[in-house]
């Protein structure tokens, strides 16, 4: 073998081409004999895999399938070899082969399962090979990066295929902004080639960072008119959970109560596009909360403001578990004690023991906490000296306030 394996620093797209170079150039004299039988290989195991392709492939879709695997195979042998790349019409074969996905009606997921099963394939052909024919560890590891860098590649290209032809297929700008929208707040997150190619067709910059705000037509408002925004904000008015997504949160989120007439809104975080749905999950339990009257209902609710509750409700066992373990001391006492008690205990430790503070803030005379403190002195004992014994209790008391303040139906 005459050419010593460098792995070079990758540099955008072409990693699997520079993978493939720096193998020995010998190889592709003793892979290209195989090239049909890897061809077929990697053919039979897609169609074993995946369903959809599991029946003859006929017509022009079964012709451009066969091409790109045999395409495909020759190219990274021609690699090898040093022979002239045809790395550049790899995105035009395999966007092709993502727009015929989508003219056929086939599935894109389907697609991508097919690549990865003829990425295993090719791997796995090579590795019997390889070891038959005594190749050294360190080629077969490069071939395999090779192999999976390629089909990543390769793959991404057929997904900007498949987005574009579909954007195409949906029409309007509006309709096509629609289905960014989608993308963006989808579960699991779209792939970012998806993403990139689908803002393309919509004529809408990808921003740096995102916000979501979930929105509620408030009930005593007949005919909602809709939100003033500006024209580059994604909405949704017409789903099941209104939203709009804004990629400038700085421009668009002041005086945002006053674009909003008739609607109850929720803002989620700040985040990369790619977390898009995390920000609209938050920002739809923050409007939660104001539905269920654990914050106030405000025009705009901001998540930021309310992470410590959104913390303190997240797991209603765990809470209900914290409670029984903290406030055992008040088991055997009646209800009405139980409240009277647990008001003063959370107010003396949010007053950190002031007895004129709490008195204040509880209305009643300070020798009534004098007592109902001495009270809980005989419950608790030292637990009430221990700071992380406090703060379970501070964290418990607190969460309970919370969610008294939900109507009856909602706990």
């Amino acid at each position: 073998m005459t050419r010593t394996i460098t792995v070079p620093h990758p540099r955008g797209t072409g990693r699997a081409r520079q993978l493939w170079c720096s193998l020995p150039t010998e190889l592709a004299r003793r892979f290209r004999p195989h090239a049909d039988p890897l061809s077929r290989r990697i053919l039979e195991e897609i169609q074993r895999a995946v369903p959809e392709y599991a029946k003859p492939l006929e017509g022009e879709f079964g012709k451009m399938i066969v091409l790109a695997i045999e395409q495909a195979v020759l190219s990274c042998i021609d690699s090898i070899d040093g022979l002239p790349s045809t790395e550049d019409n790899w995105p035009k074969l395999f966007r092709e082969v993502g727009k015929r996905v989508h003219h056929d009606g086939g599935s894109l997921n389907s697609l991508q399962a097919a690549y990865r099963a003829g990425g295993r394939a090719a791997w796995r052909y090579v590795a019997e090979l390889g070891q038959a024919h005594r190749f050294p560890a360190a080629v077969l590891c490069v071939g395999a990066e090779a192999i999976f860098a390629y089909v990543d590649e390769i793959s991404s290209y057929s997904v900007e295929g498949y987005t574009l032809a579909q954007a195409m297929a949906t029409g309007t700008l509006e309709r096509r902004r629609r289905r960014l929208l989608e993308l963006l707040l989808a579960t699991p997150p779209s792939s970012p080639a998806t993403l990139s190619t689908m803002a393309k067709a919509a004529k809408w910059t990808m921003p740096e960072r995102v916000t979501v705000v979930a929105l509620d037509p408030r009930d005593e408002q007949h005919l909602t008119p809709a939100p003033q925004v500006a024209d580059d904000v994604l909405l949704d008015l017409e789903g099941t959970e209104p939203c709009l997504l804004t990629p400038n949160p700085d421009r668009d989120l002041r005086d945002l109560e006053g674009r909003l007439p008739g609607w109850r809104a929720a803002v989620g975080p700040r985040v990369r596009p790619a977390d898009a749905a995390t920000s609209a999950l938050w920002a739809r339990r923050t409007l939660d909360l104001v539905r269920r009257g654990v914050v106030g209902d405000r025009p705009v609710t901001h998540t930021a403001d309310h992470l410590a509750t959104h913390w303190l409700l997240a797991d209603r066992f765990l809470l209900d578990e914290l409670s029984a373990k903290t406030l055992a001391p008040f088991a055997d006492l009646t209800a009405k004690q139980q409240v009277r008690l647990a008001e003063t205990l959370l107010s003396w430790l949010e007053h950190n023991g002031n007895t004129p503070d709490i008195a204040q803030a509880l209305g009643v005379h300070p020798q009534t906490v004098r007592y109902r403190v001495s009270q809980l002195s005989d419950l608790f004992g030292d637990r009430l000296a221990d700071p992380a014994q406090r703060l379970e209790i501070q964290m418990t008391l607190r969460a309970r306030r919370l969610l008294e303040a939900e109507p009856p139906g909602e706990r």
